[in-house]
């Protein structure tokens, strides 16, 4: 069972986005993939909801107490845990007991990167982490590479102390993904792939960490 955490103290990072769409990748792999939602929007399992009768179906389990463990399948091969949005270290402990790796997502605003950095304080602090024990990376979240804010924002983003492994582009289509219950990884239509593609770095780090 590998474990990713999604987590970001700032909300409306892009936190349900980029475990929405972990998720689905895993489990279009064939991968016997969970989703633990702990964000009490609860948007995460309405999207697990809305592809049940898929076979790349993903189980969607409430993460609201620390209780939620007790239902993880011994089976599952991949959790991913949308984390509640606000939360510090110490509010995410149980979620980063079970963690193999942390994914912090961060949108190209001088906003979310100043909230973003007292988060990532904290993080520092646990042990796992300070030792090297728990991968930490950041995902950067709705770029516009055209735009000179974006490609400050990933310069920035770059010189910090935990490596960007992603740059997902801003695009629409992960509205209505979210609306039908479906992944980038649940299409192969040319659009799509140019959106798989802005994963297969943070895959490929994933997997090194696995």
């Amino acid at each position: 069972m590998h474990t990713i955490l999604v987590a970001s103290s700032k909300g409306g990072a892009g936190k349900t986005t980029l475990s929405t769409q972990l998720a689905g990748h895993f489990a279009a792999a064939g991968k016997r993939t969970v989703l633990v939602d702990a964000d009490p929007q609860g948007s995460s399992t309405r999207w697990c909801e809305k592809r049940a009768e898929m076979d790349a179906a993903v189980l969607p389990i409430n993460g609201h107490s620390r209780a939620f463990r007790k239902h993880l399948p011994e089976d599952a091969e991949r959790v991913i845990i949308d984390a509640p949005a606000g939360a510090m270290a110490d509010d995410l402990e149980p979620f980063l007991e079970l963690a193999d790796a942390v994914l912090v997502p961060v949108l190209p605003s001088a906003i979310d990167l100043e909230a973003t950095v007292p988060f990532l304080n904290t993080l520092a602090t646990v042990p796992r982490i300070k030792k090297g024990k728990l991968p930490v990376a950041l995902v950067a979240n709705r770029i516009k590479a055209w735009t000179q804010i974006s490609q400050q924002a990933v310069e920035q983003l770059q010189a910090w102390p935990y490596p960007l492994v992603a740059q997902l582009r801003d695009s629409q289509g992960y509205v209505l993904l979210a609306a039908l219950g479906r992944s980038v990884f649940d299409y192969r239509s040319e659009q799509m792939r140019s959106h798989q593609d802005d994963f297969a770095p943070l895959l490929r780090w994933l997997k090194k960490h696995s």
